[in-house]
């Protein structure tokens, strides 16, 4: 029934469509991007190249291949422009392997070592399906390896901070007294302090130039610390109501021990809303991780989030609307990336809730 309730919602459907899509290109994100993460070239760099054009066909006949690149002055604007080469000119090649070339061995599917691409070219030509930044990296293979952090990190989070508010609310709620103080005083001092100044405070006292691997760690740690509050205080007062029923009572007189009490009779009665708190929170938590990343102090370099990548956009100020739109896409991935869980939350809220069935 719950089933059927969420897939008569439309942007449920869209929603569950959305995150299907986003998170298949984070699971073959080594096998979508022509090249690696910080791949690119300390001889012929190509900054702030636009978007490559691809000529699929050739004298008639389906061929898509790319022209070279030669790099010119602006005479009006004194700035760099790029130009197709006519003299050089390259085939796309599709289910591509450069092996030896650094930076492109990936785990396909995170278990398999492959270098192989869905598609690329040889050199010397490039192929920047979304342009380069500065360093001359193809922005459509940063964003391809991005989404692993975007997505995944709201997940992490949303889990870590989930655990931490079913242990401590149910401990506060069962056992009250001392512990359900101390817990309940811990909560209201964390939701006293704004999340972004705690976040920022917390992480400062890491330093920037730390593994970034560890840094994406660290910020998932923080992200879950200040934020399992909320569901802490729901859980307790679920548990406050549940722990007098008769069926408690009765599994406490049948020997059941605390935890047992706690685990399979009082907190599953609160699986409707874990459920739909989760899906809800995920958002949250991919939105302030790009909101670390965009102000410097979240996922650094050679890693990328789309936080990180936005920032490409800030630095460029108005000539990022003007000459290189291509590095605001981040941002409209972060949107599509919101509005899924949003919706696919909404469909979920719904379709629990008996009295919009019909």
């Amino acid at each position: 029934m719950i089933r059927r309730q969420f897939l008569r919602n439309p942007l449920a459907r869209i929603g569950l469509i959305l995150l299907g899509l986003l998170y298949t290109i984070a699971l073959l994100a080594g096998f979508l991007a022509p090249y690696g993460l910080a791949e690119y070239s300390t001889t012929d760099r190509i900054s702030w190249a636009p978007p490559t054009k691809i000529h699929w066909t050739d004298n008639g006949r389906f061929a898509p291949h790319v022209y070279g690149v030669k790099r010119e002055v602006d005479m009006e604007t004194f700035r760099d422009k790029y130009v197709e080469d006519p003299a050089v000119k390259c085939p796309v090649k599709f289910f591509t392997s450069h092996p030896e070339i650094e930076g492109r061995q990936y785990r396909f599917l995170g278990v398999i070592p492959s270098s192989l691409k869905l598609f690329g070219v040889d050199a010397p030509c490039k192929l920047y399906l979304w342009g380069s930044d500065n360093y001359g990296r193809d922005q459509f293979s940063r964003m391809m390896y991005g989404s692993q952090i975007s997505l995944t990190i709201g997940i992490l989070a949303s889990v870590f901070s989930l655990i931490l508010g079913l242990i401590l609310g149910g401990i506060a709620g069962y056992f009250g007294g001392f512990a359900d103080t101390l817990i309940m005083r811990l909560v209201e001092v964390l939701s006293a302090i704004p999340e972004l100044f705690l976040l920022i405070l917390l992480r400062a006292m890491f330093p920037l130039n730390a593994n970034p691997i560890l840094v994406f760690y660290i910020v998932v740690g923080l992200l879950a610390f200040i934020s399992w509050g909320g569901l802490a205080r729901v859980v307790r007062g679920q548990i406050l109501s549940g722990r007098e029923q008769d069926y408690v009572q009765a599994a406490k007189a049948l020997g059941a021990s605390d935890a047992r009490v706690i685990g399979q009779h009082l907190l599953p009665n609160s699986a409707t809303y874990i459920i739909i708190s989760l899906s809800l929170a995920i958002p949250g938590y991919i939105l302030l991780e790009s909101g670390l990343s965009f102000i410097g102090i979240g996922i650094v370099e050679p890693y990328a989030s789309w936080g990180s990548l936005l920032k490409l956009a800030q630095d460029g100020g108005f000539e990022s609307l003007d000459t290189r739109p291509w590095v605001l896409l981040p941002g409209v991935f972060i949107v599509l990336a919101v509005l899924g869980w949003q919706f696919v939350g909404d469909g979920l809220r719904d379709a629990f809730d008996p009295r919009r069935r019909r």
